[in-house]
């Protein structure tokens, strides 16, 4: 089962670990719903949306288990993204875990398969 990933910051993801759901981030508010990256588009979602920028949260949930309110979806340069249309569940993430910020960039070793 495929793994998808969010990005969050460290403030959103305290709300979400108390209310026990992730409602999104200003831009998933926005467009209606929330935004997830494949392990081959996170690294390029960081480096565009949250260059920078230190105390992230990435975390993992399966595909799958996300029921048919999660969409793939065409975004940039083609490639399919996946949007979940409902707040995520914090039962539904696999693991959770600080996404450090290395010499300006995002270091994703050991977070990705």
């Amino acid at each position: 089962m495929p793994l998808i990933y969010k990005i969050a910051t460290a403030a959103e993801w305290a709300e979400a670990k108390t209310s026990g759901r992730y409602t999104g981030a200003p831009v998933d508010k926005a467009d209606g719903f929330i935004h997830f990256s494949t392990a081959e588009t996170v690294r390029e979602t960081a480096a565009k949306h949250f260059a920078g920028q230190q105390g992230l949260v990435l975390a993992a949930l399966e595909a799958d288990g996300l029921g048919d309110k999660l969409k793939w979806e065409v975004s940039r340069g083609g490639a399919l993204f996946p949007h979940l249309y409902r707040t995520m569940e914090l039962h539904e993430v696999l693991w959770a875990k600080p996404l450090p910020l290395r010499d300006g960039h995002h270091d994703f070793t050991g977070l990705l398969p």
